[in-house]
């Protein structure tokens, strides 16, 4: 699993806020100051954390980003009710290296803090034995929740409740985008 982080915003400032170096906020980083969620598994900066970086991950363009489709809300259900200790324990000292103030940060500084932290899981896993790494539990925890929520499998995935027969070794230029089934 070593592809790169989901990066499908690049945000353009203009030369004003270029000059004037006005931080900008965006949507969604306004969205993570206050919770509209009760977290479960996480203190409340953790889940602002969380929405952030999954957000980051997976960002709103034309169809709603992680937190738009309830990734967040998500990943605390998994970490309070499915996850090993291990695991959620990892994931959370994760959230807290990323920092307290990660979610009121501009989203390039996010992006760059995000990135290290998956050069340091790619690092971890070439040696033997692979260590784990929580960047790799947020990147998957956060693409199951995405691609599972009714939005991520209808209207990013393209859907077919009755895909019809099975037909192996099909051409990638047959098959387009990916599909999902119910």
């Amino acid at each position: 699993m070593n592809a790169p982080m989901l990066n499908r915003r690049e945000t353009f400032l203009g030369g004003v806020a270029a000059i004037w170096a006005v931080p900008v906020v965006t949507s969604a980083q306004a969205a993570q100051a206050v919770l509209t969620w009760n977290p479960r598994a996480l203190s409340l900066e953790e889940a602002r954390t969380l929405a952030a970086a999954s957000e980051r991950i997976i960002p709103a363009t034309s169809t709603p980003g992680a937190i738009g489709v309830g990734v967040p809300q998500f990943i605390d259900r998994a970490l309070a009710d499915w996850c090993e200790a291990d695991d959620v324990q990892r994931l959370k000292l994760g959230l807290r290296d990323l920092g307290a103030g990660f979610a009121a940060l501009p989203a390039a500084e996010q992006d760059v803090r995000l990135r290290q932290a998956e050069a340091e899981a790619r690092t971890l896993a070439t040696q033997r034995p692979p260590k784990p790494h929580w960047f790799l539990t947020l990147r998957e925890l956060t693409t199951v929740g995405y691609f599972t929520s009714q939005t991520g499998a209808t209207k990013v995935l393209r859907y077919d409740p009755v895909p019809g027969e099975y037909r192996g070794c099909v051409p990638v230029k047959e098959i387009g985008v990916a599909w999902a089934t119910s």
